[in-house]
């Protein structure tokens, strides 16, 4: 009874408000998150989106409360998405809500695999029920004994780590997403295994297992011993034992150069990983969701929402600042918000629901439009006052976010983790055992309409091609440019804006580094991904990273003539400023290319895709997958 009642008086809005959008940004919401009929039409407005998602979400409240509670926080959620302030996954605004979903609305898990056939082969029937429902995943494959060690007594019978994972990269192709894409996964072993060299060469060929990013584990022993130039033990899982003394410099320069290569392995940092395990008996975090932002533990989930930086700055007299005030409480919007999610979440795996509502409600709160918001500010992303800003804009969302944390435990009691956590006995009584992740947002940045995660934009101009809608072979009928806003504003303030300048931009990979009518100063504020010396995204990185209780997906973006001894000095880089992970992608580079702003199609409208904080997605039609989730 109580529930009828309160759905009829969340359905009191009849017509929601519409946002203010652009064309793109509208058509990636509808076409990825509407709900549709049976004959595939789109039933959904921008408006009643948002509205469904934000009543969804709100019914938590009724644990807590009344019903007028649950219609003030909709209507709370509703204002700062409509503003789009605030904005959820992909997953999140196609399932909440939605009669014909499950309402899984988590998009990272960690499965755990143990040594033995049976632990393997569950474990992939998990993943393949997690990425039925929308949900991406990643597995440690370094409990698996290596290739050629013996099972049950017979010698050289061991399968190995490698093979495994690419039996979970075949089988996990097989499971469709919304009858469209694949899953993300992320496949990680760690730098001591005995196979680590067949893992490294595992994507060598082009093209093969699109459905998993692989990251090496390493470990501050082995990257000290890389700068020490010592050797370096691979130890068997099995039994712990030394199997070969290698040296770790040489094994560190082959991550590198497969990475120069291919874009593959990544890198994690399990130490760095680990001190942010805040309830370590429960286990190790030797794993991450696909895109390695989301450590977690076996069988955790995290739920995932955007805070718009560029939607919380304001026009002064002067130029743009940022509303430090509207920021804080949209920051406590969200943490609410998510804490929802979890309440409201259907899992899937019984012990998700074990470890996540009942456990740790870890969740985590990110950011889109950081690189809009350098341009409104008129700061380069290649320079210390960027490094500035983004430790400023970090330390104030992670504060906010624990006031908001604590005051949720004060209204609906702690993490129930809590007295088995690093907490007990403090006064950081939390409701949700960690907070901040900062994620790749290929869909979401483009329905807020700006730059994606903390990444720079990737191009200042590109073609987007659109009205596929009037063509049978789903083909464009029409083309325009796309330009980022204060840029354009820039060039007609200098009065140099034309549209022949704007088309020399895109025939330029969308930067404009080497246009000589275009000022020095224009240059220095609007630069883009491969225009910054990757040591300024390092940083940037680790700016972030240090506020983050999770942590950081970001792509390392390096010019084609980059050599393997600066991707290894960045790699080293990295570590040092304690990320707790790296991604680089060099242009050119084998796997796809498609990074290369006039070579990649999307396979939905053949237009432009690229590659950022892990994901590839079209800037044209909005369609996304995640390389690495």
């Amino acid at each position: 009874m109580v529930a009828a009642t309160l759905n009829a008086n969340l359905n009191i809005m009849k017509t929601p408000p519409e946002p203010k959008m652009s064309e793109n940004a509208k058509d990636t919401l509808i076409t990825k998150c509407s709900k549709q009929s049976e004959d595939g039409k789109f039933l959904e407005t921008p408006g009643q989106i948002l509205w469904r998602v934000a009543k969804h979400l709100a019914k938590a409240e009724i644990n807590w409360g009344d019903e007028l509670q649950v219609r003030k926080v909709s209507e709370e959620f509703f204002e700062k998405m409509l503003k789009f302030k605030l904005v959820c996954t992909r997953s999140a605004l196609f399932e909440a809500g939605n009669e014909s979903c499950t309402q899984q609305l988590s998009p990272c898990f960690v499965l755990k695999i143990e040594d033995s056939i049976s632990s393997i082969f569950s474990t992939l029937g998990e993943a393949a029920m997690v990425q039925k429902n929308f949900g991406g995943t990643g597995f440690n494959f370094s409990r698996i004994r290596f290739k050629g060690d013996k099972v049950r007594g017979v010698p050289n019978s061991a399968s190995g780590p490698v093979d495994f994972l690419q039996v979970y990269s075949a089988a996990l192709t097989k499971v469709m997403q919304g009858a469209k894409r694949h899953g993300g996964n992320m496949g990680i072993l760690n730098v001591n295994h005995p196979d680590i060299y067949d893992f490294l060469k595992v994507k060598d060929q082009d093209g093969l297992m699109k459905n998993f990013n692989i990251s090496v584990g390493v470990t501050s022993e082995f990257m000290e011993a890389v700068s020490g130039d010592k050797m370096f033990d691979l130890v068997s899982p099995r039994d712990g034992g030394k199997v070969k003394s290698i040296k770790a410099r040489q094994l560190f320069r082959d991550i590198c150069e497969h990475a120069w290569l291919t874009g593959d392995p990544g890198m994690i940092f399990l130490d760095r990983m680990e001190e942010d395990n805040f309830t370590p008996t429960l286990g190790i975090l030797d794993a991450t969701n696909p895109c390695g932002e989301q450590p977690l533990l076996p069988y955790e989930s995290c739920n995932l929402s955007s805070v718009n930086l560029a939607r919380h700055a304001v026009k002064k007299k002067n130029g743009w600042e940022i509303d430090w005030e509207d920021l804080g409480e949209t920051v406590k919007t969200g943490v609410r918000f998510l804490d929802n999610m979890i309440e409201i979440n259907t899992y899937i795996l019984p012990e998700t629901e074990r470890l996540v509502k009942k456990g740790n409600r870890k969740i985590g709160l990110g950011l889109i439009g950081f690189g809009e918001l350098l341009y409104k500010l008129k700061v380069s992303y290649s320079s210390k006052e960027a490094v500035r800003i983004a430790e400023k804009i970090a330390k104030f969302i992670k504060r906010q976010a624990e006031e908001a944390s604590l005051a949720l435990a004060k209204e609906r009691g702690v993490f129930p983790n809590w007295d088995i956590s690093t907490y007990k006995g403090s006064a950081e009584r939390y409701r949700n055992c960690t907070m901040v992740t900062i994620a790749p947002t290929g869909t979401v940045s483009m329905i807020g309409d700006t730059s994606s995660g903390v990444e720079p934009y990737f191009a200042l101009v590109y073609e987007r091609r659109s009205a596929y809608d009037q063509n049978k072979d789903n083909k464009p009928t029409k083309s325009l440019y796309y330009i980022v806003p204060e840029f354009e504003q820039a060039l007609r303030v200098a009065g140099i804006y034309s549209q022949e300048l704007v088309a020399r931009v895109v025939q330029n990979h969308g930067s404009i580094q080497g246009l000589t009518e275009i000022s020095k100063e224009i240059k220095e504020v609007f630069v883009t991904a491969h225009d910054i010396d990757p040591e300024w995204h390092i940083r940037v990185q680790a700016a972030f990273q240090e506020y983050a209780d999770n942590a950081v997906s970001k792509t390392i973006n390096f010019a084609n003539k980059a050599t393997v001894e600066y991707v290894e000095k960045t790699y080293i880089l990295a570590w040092k400023l304690r990320c707790k992970g790296i991604t680089i992608y060099r242009d050119g580079s084998k796997q796809d290319q498609v990074l290369n702003a006039n070579s990649h199609q999307c396979p939905e409208c053949k237009g432009v895709t690229v590659h950022e904080g892990g994901c590839v997605s079209c800037r044209e039609c909005g369609w996304s997958e995640c390389k690495i989730a």
